[in-house]
């Protein structure tokens, strides 16, 4: 599979709320740079990240536009999260189910053909701001 191919269906995976599928394309050593977070390693916890996820936000990615380096060993996203807040997360505003849009954008390394690293970012005080109003 191409690093094109590996990265659209880690995000189609994604969208479709499949985490089986998004682990399918990490490598096990995976190091996942979480937005203002600590650095998660290996699928185990990048699953259980996952798990949290789900229960606190619904989120759908649109707009999306990948870039692949040459030799497809880099690759970087820049998307849309739609999202909706469905359950309090530790330390941020409480869960009412508020709506939120915000531009974020993903990096990522990889290795025959699964990914070996992920950071993504967006804008957390855009996102506060959303769910506040």
């Amino acid at each position: 599979m191409s690093a094109r191919d590996t990265i659209e269906t880690y995000f189609t995976a994604f969208n479709a709320g499949e985490t089986d599928k998004m682990l399918d394309c990490l490598a096990d050593d995976i190091a996942h740079h979480v937005n203002e977070g600590q650095v998660r390693e290996g699928k185990e916890k990048f699953a259980a990240f996952n798990d949290h996820m789900t229960r606190c936000y619904k989120e759908e990615l649109t707009d999306m536009v990948i870039f692949v380096n040459e030799d497809g060993t880099r690759a970087a996203a820049e998307f849309i999260v739609n999202g909706t807040y469905l359950a309090t997360d530790e330390g941020l505003p409480e869960a009412k189910g508020q709506t939120y849009r915000l531009p974020a954008g993903s990096f990522f390394s990889l290795r025959d053909g699964k990914i070996t690293r992920v950071v993504t970012y967006y804008n957390l005080a855009d996102w506060i701001r959303q769910v506040s109003a």
